[in-house]
């Protein structure tokens, strides 16, 4: 019985990928050297695997002349086939990618309760009003997620050194300053500040808790709390003066920016995601959106004035 070969050359030897783009290269460079450079090997390589693929399908795929390589019926239909291969094959990596998808799906997005509440909530719901077919899942907490297990897709942190494993930008810094309550006025000096009670951070701020230590002292704090929140809140209650970043301390009433110390909390508003997901559809709208907001808010978070 006469059994049809089909996309099998040989009993031994399936067709693949790489011997369509071998046919193909040699069609549009018509040489030998020409799609050797292509396919980033030896002319001689080129020689060798294409005479090994004709023995194989027991037909020739070209016909040598002066004029170079000529494709055969067999070749042209080989090439037509590889094109619509390539075709395909990139259609789908820009499916995979989100480049021709409009952004849909759900995104993982980390943060800290001070961020979210004085700044990103409303952001985000202009993002959701632009994205209507993204879902946000926020997770908040100051404990850094793990981007490379797919804790999170994008994470939204204060941070002086970023993870090198993460990609992303730089927002701005974070401004902080010594705040107080009402009546209370600004001093030129923090020594002015000695008789006074001082609320401090609790040791999941660590950054934070060492800069007051070296700025005036770990015995003038009487009032420890874990949340930058809930120090704002009590500074303002009365409890104490205490630094806090002005972009949070600007929107809580009764509060007076008492000083401005020298020596800043050394930390940066970060955009952060992982180097895979970067291109992902969902991923790019967000980074986008959000990165362009947060910059359009950058003296806010320095703790500067806007120019005029």
């Amino acid at each position: 019985m006469h059994r049809r070969k089909g996309l099998r050359g040989c009993d031994d030897h399936m067709l693949a990928w790489d011997d369509f783009r071998l046919v193909k290269s040699i069609a549009d460079r018509r040489s030998l050297a020409g799609a050797a450079t292509v396919l980033g090997v030896n002319a001689s390589t080129v020689f060798r695997r294409l005479g090994a693929l004709e023995q194989s399908l027991g037909a020739r795929l070209f016909e040598r002349g002066r004029a170079g390589y000529a494709l055969t019926p067999a070749g042209e239909e080989m090439v037509g086939i590889a094109a619509r291969m390539g075709d395909e094959i990139v259609a789908f990596e820009r499916r995979v990618s989100g480049q021709d998808l409009a952004p849909a799906g759900e995104l993982r997005v980390t943060t800290n309760d001070s961020l979210l509440i004085h700044l990103l909530t409303g952001i985000f719901a202009d993002f959701r009003r632009a994205y209507p077919d993204i879902t946000l899942d926020i997770v908040v907490g100051n404990a850094a997620l793990n981007l490379s297990k797919r804790d999170a897709d994008v994470a939204i942190r204060a941070t002086a050194s970023p993870p090198e494993t993460l990609v992303g930008r730089r927002i701005a810094s974070i401004g902080w300053a010594i705040y107080g309550a009402a009546p209370l006025e600004p001093v030129e000096d923090i020594a002015a500040l000695d008789a006074l009670p001082w609320i401090g951070p609790g040791e999941m701020l660590g950054p934070l808790q060492k800069w007051l230590r070296d700025a005036v002292g770990e015995h003038r704090v009487v009032y420890r709390l874990s949340t930058v929140l809930g120090m704002a809140e009590a500074i303002a209650a009365g409890i104490g003066v205490g630094p806090l970043p002005c972009f949070i301390a600007s929107s809580v009433p009764n509060l007076v920016r008492l000083y401005d110390p020298p020596a800043q909390v050394p930390a940066a508003l970060w955009l952060l995601t992982h180097p895979d997901l970067r291109s992902s559809a969902r991923v790019r709208a967000f980074m986008d959106h959000v990165g362009q907001e947060l910059a359009r808010r950058r003296h806010a978070f320095e703790g500067t004035r806007e120019p005029a």
